[in-house]
């Protein structure tokens, strides 16, 4: 993926995410919907955290394409 490509991802992602919240404004979410909102909040610090390390190569004067998408458990773990 190119950085245009992750940022249109994220968008897509905000926008579903935000979608499943409207939804339920002042309702519990079902156990699925809780599930897909996890999923849907997992893919984003991913491709966040895709686009900061292309841009981090690219400042470094490293090759961005050689950034790669992190494991979620990595990503969810990052202490900030």
């Amino acid at each position: 993926m190119n950085d245009k490509e992750i940022v249109n991802e994220i968008n897509r992602l905000a926008e579903e995410e935000h979608r499943l919240e409207e939804a339920h404004v002042g309702e519990e979410l079902t156990p699925g919907e809780s599930e897909k909102l996890r999923t849907i909040e997992v893919a984003l610090d991913q491709c966040w955290d895709l686009l900061r390390q292309r841009r981090a190569r690219r400042k470094a004067g490293q090759d961005p394409e050689e950034a790669q998408a992190r494991p979620a458990p990595v990503v969810e773990n990052y202490q900030q």
